[in-house]
Protein backbone atom coordinates (compact mmCIF):
# COMPACT_ATOMS: atom_id res chain seq x y z
CA UNK A 1 0.00 0.00 0.00
CA UNK A 2 1.63 3.24 -1.20
CA UNK A 3 0.85 6.66 0.20
CA UNK A 4 1.38 9.99 -1.56
CA UNK A 5 1.08 13.68 -0.76
CA UNK A 6 0.36 16.23 -3.51
CA UNK A 7 1.48 19.78 -2.71
CA UNK A 8 0.19 22.46 -5.07
CA UNK A 9 -1.99 25.54 -4.64
CA UNK A 10 -3.97 24.83 -7.84
CA UNK A 11 -6.84 22.33 -7.42
CA UNK A 12 -6.74 21.38 -11.11
CA UNK A 13 -3.08 20.35 -10.87
CA UNK A 14 -3.77 18.34 -7.72
CA UNK A 15 -6.69 16.54 -9.42
CA UNK A 16 -4.53 15.68 -12.46
CA UNK A 17 -1.67 14.38 -10.33
CA UNK A 18 -4.13 12.39 -8.18
CA UNK A 19 -5.41 10.66 -11.33
CA UNK A 20 -1.87 9.66 -12.34
CA UNK A 21 -1.02 8.43 -8.85
CA UNK A 22 -4.10 6.21 -8.79
CA UNK A 23 -2.98 4.74 -12.11
CA UNK A 24 0.36 3.98 -10.51
CA UNK A 25 -1.30 2.07 -7.68
CA UNK A 26 -1.21 4.63 -4.86
CA UNK A 27 -4.07 3.85 -2.48
CA UNK A 28 -3.79 6.72 0.02
CA UNK A 29 -3.43 10.20 -1.49
CA UNK A 30 -3.48 13.37 0.60
CA UNK A 31 -3.26 16.97 -0.60
CA UNK A 32 -1.90 20.28 0.67
CA UNK A 33 -2.43 23.75 -0.78
CA UNK A 34 0.46 25.50 0.96
CA UNK A 35 3.94 24.77 2.25
CA UNK A 36 3.17 24.85 5.96
CA UNK A 37 0.37 22.29 5.59
CA UNK A 38 2.66 20.17 3.44
CA UNK A 39 5.28 19.84 6.17
CA UNK A 40 2.63 19.05 8.79
CA UNK A 41 0.89 16.44 6.60
CA UNK A 42 4.21 14.85 5.65
CA UNK A 43 5.14 14.58 9.33
CA UNK A 44 1.78 13.12 10.33
CA UNK A 45 1.03 10.94 7.30
CA UNK A 46 4.58 9.81 6.45
CA UNK A 47 3.87 9.39 2.70
CA UNK A 48 6.08 7.28 0.45
CA UNK A 49 6.06 10.02 -2.20
CA UNK A 50 5.63 13.81 -2.10
CA UNK A 51 4.93 15.60 -5.40
CA UNK A 52 5.72 19.23 -4.75
CA UNK A 53 5.37 22.56 -6.52
CA UNK A 54 8.02 25.20 -5.73
CA UNK A 55 5.76 28.26 -5.97
CA UNK A 56 3.81 27.81 -2.76
CA UNK A 57 2.27 30.16 -0.18
CA UNK A 58 3.35 29.75 3.46
CA UNK A 59 6.81 28.26 2.82
CA UNK A 60 8.17 27.84 -0.69
CA UNK A 61 8.97 24.43 -2.12
CA UNK A 62 12.71 24.56 -1.40
CA UNK A 63 11.98 25.33 2.24
CA UNK A 64 9.46 22.48 2.35
CA UNK A 65 12.08 20.04 1.04
CA UNK A 66 14.60 21.23 3.62
CA UNK A 67 12.13 20.90 6.51
CA UNK A 68 10.95 17.44 5.45
CA UNK A 69 14.55 16.27 5.23
CA UNK A 70 15.38 17.88 8.59
CA UNK A 71 12.57 15.81 10.14
CA UNK A 72 14.29 12.66 8.88
CA UNK A 73 11.21 11.48 6.98
CA UNK A 74 11.94 8.68 4.47
CA UNK A 75 9.57 9.98 1.79
CA UNK A 76 10.78 10.50 -1.77
CA UNK A 77 10.25 14.02 -3.13
CA UNK A 78 9.47 14.77 -6.77
CA UNK A 79 9.28 18.44 -7.79
CA UNK A 80 6.63 19.45 -10.35
CA UNK A 81 6.97 23.13 -11.20
CA UNK A 82 6.76 25.88 -13.81
CA UNK A 83 10.10 27.32 -12.67
CA UNK A 84 13.05 26.97 -15.05
CA UNK A 85 15.17 23.86 -14.53
CA UNK A 86 18.35 25.81 -15.28
CA UNK A 87 17.98 27.72 -12.00
CA UNK A 88 16.10 25.27 -9.81
CA UNK A 89 16.77 21.61 -10.62
CA UNK A 90 20.24 21.53 -9.06
CA UNK A 91 18.96 23.39 -5.99
CA UNK A 92 16.20 20.81 -5.59
CA UNK A 93 18.71 18.00 -5.91
CA UNK A 94 20.98 19.55 -3.28
CA UNK A 95 18.00 20.07 -0.96
CA UNK A 96 17.12 16.38 -1.15
CA UNK A 97 14.56 15.94 -3.94
CA UNK A 98 14.87 12.86 -6.17
CA UNK A 99 13.36 14.34 -9.32
CA UNK A 100 12.37 17.50 -11.17
CA UNK A 101 9.60 17.71 -13.80
CA UNK A 102 8.43 20.81 -15.69
CA UNK A 103 4.71 21.58 -15.74
CA UNK A 104 5.11 22.52 -19.38
CA UNK A 105 5.91 18.91 -20.28
CA UNK A 106 3.61 16.03 -21.20
CA UNK A 107 1.78 13.99 -18.60
CA UNK A 108 3.74 10.88 -19.49
CA UNK A 109 6.92 12.69 -18.37
CA UNK A 110 5.46 12.98 -14.89
CA UNK A 111 4.32 9.36 -15.01
CA UNK A 112 7.81 8.19 -15.99
CA UNK A 113 9.33 10.33 -13.24
CA UNK A 114 6.99 8.80 -10.63
CA UNK A 115 8.01 5.29 -11.75
CA UNK A 116 11.71 6.21 -11.66
CA UNK A 117 11.63 7.87 -8.25
CA UNK A 118 9.61 5.03 -6.70
CA UNK A 119 12.23 2.62 -8.07
CA UNK A 120 14.92 4.62 -6.25
CA UNK A 121 16.25 6.35 -9.36
CA UNK A 122 16.79 10.10 -9.54
CA UNK A 123 15.12 11.94 -12.40
CA UNK A 124 16.53 15.35 -13.32
CA UNK A 125 16.66 17.11 -16.71
CA UNK A 126 19.93 17.36 -18.61
CA UNK A 127 21.02 20.97 -18.63
CA UNK A 128 23.04 22.36 -21.53
CA UNK A 129 26.33 23.94 -20.57
CA UNK A 130 26.81 27.50 -21.73
CA UNK A 131 29.28 28.03 -24.56
CA UNK A 132 29.09 31.83 -24.36
CA UNK A 133 32.43 33.52 -23.95
CA UNK A 134 32.69 36.36 -21.48
CA UNK A 135 35.35 38.45 -19.79
CA UNK A 136 36.80 36.96 -16.63
CA UNK A 137 35.92 40.13 -14.75
CA UNK A 138 32.29 40.05 -15.86
CA UNK A 139 29.94 37.85 -13.89
CA UNK A 140 26.87 36.70 -15.77
CA UNK A 141 23.43 37.10 -14.27
CA UNK A 142 23.04 33.33 -14.23
CA UNK A 143 26.09 33.07 -12.00
CA UNK A 144 24.67 35.78 -9.74
CA UNK A 145 21.46 33.75 -9.34
CA UNK A 146 23.42 30.57 -8.66
CA UNK A 147 25.39 32.37 -5.94
CA UNK A 148 22.20 33.06 -3.96
CA UNK A 149 21.14 30.75 -1.16
CA UNK A 150 17.78 29.00 -1.48
CA UNK A 151 16.23 31.36 1.06
CA UNK A 152 17.70 34.46 -0.61
CA UNK A 153 16.23 33.29 -3.91
CA UNK A 154 12.82 32.79 -2.31
CA UNK A 155 12.88 36.29 -0.81
CA UNK A 156 13.90 37.72 -4.19
CA UNK A 157 10.94 36.01 -5.86
CA UNK A 158 8.50 37.35 -3.31
CA UNK A 159 9.90 40.89 -3.55
CA UNK A 160 9.56 40.67 -7.33
CA UNK A 161 5.92 39.70 -6.93
CA UNK A 162 5.33 42.94 -5.05
CA UNK A 163 5.12 41.63 -1.49
CA UNK A 164 6.29 43.86 1.37
CA UNK A 165 8.61 42.82 4.19
CA UNK A 166 5.77 42.04 6.60
CA UNK A 167 3.92 39.94 4.03
CA UNK A 168 7.07 37.99 3.16
CA UNK A 169 7.87 37.46 6.83
CA UNK A 170 4.39 36.06 7.48
CA UNK A 171 4.53 33.90 4.35
CA UNK A 172 7.93 32.41 5.19
CA UNK A 173 7.33 32.18 8.94
CA UNK A 174 10.30 34.46 9.61
CA UNK A 175 10.73 37.78 11.43
CA UNK A 176 10.38 41.17 9.75
CA UNK A 177 13.99 41.93 10.74
CA UNK A 178 15.24 38.75 9.06
CA UNK A 179 13.52 39.63 5.79
CA UNK A 180 14.97 43.15 5.95
CA UNK A 181 18.44 41.60 6.32
CA UNK A 182 17.85 39.34 3.32
CA UNK A 183 16.70 42.31 1.23
CA UNK A 184 19.88 44.23 2.05
CA UNK A 185 21.99 41.17 1.27
CA UNK A 186 20.23 40.69 -2.08
CA UNK A 187 20.95 44.27 -3.12
CA UNK A 188 24.62 43.76 -2.25
CA UNK A 189 24.98 40.39 -3.98
CA UNK A 190 23.10 41.39 -7.12
CA UNK A 191 24.54 44.91 -7.14
CA UNK A 192 21.11 46.49 -7.24
CA UNK A 193 20.10 49.75 -5.59
CA UNK A 194 16.34 49.23 -5.24
CA UNK A 195 13.51 46.69 -5.09
CA UNK A 196 12.43 47.87 -8.55
CA UNK A 197 15.77 46.76 -9.96
CA UNK A 198 15.54 43.46 -8.05
CA UNK A 199 12.10 42.88 -9.53
CA UNK A 200 13.30 43.58 -13.08
CA UNK A 201 16.24 41.23 -12.53
CA UNK A 202 13.89 38.43 -11.40
CA UNK A 203 11.56 38.99 -14.34
CA UNK A 204 14.43 39.14 -16.84
CA UNK A 205 15.74 35.78 -15.61
CA UNK A 206 12.29 34.12 -15.49
CA UNK A 207 12.46 33.57 -11.73
CA UNK A 208 8.75 34.42 -11.34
Amino acid sequence: MSKALIVDDHPFIRATVRYLLKQEGFTEIDEAGNGADAVQKAREGRPDLVILDLAMPKLGGLEVIARIKALGLPCKILVLTSYLAVFFSTRCMRAGAMGFVAKTGELDELQKAIKAVMSNYSCFPSLPTSSVRRDDLQTSERELVEALSDRELTVLQKLALGLGNKEIAADMLLSHKTISTYKTRLKEKLRMSSVVHLSKFAQRNHLI
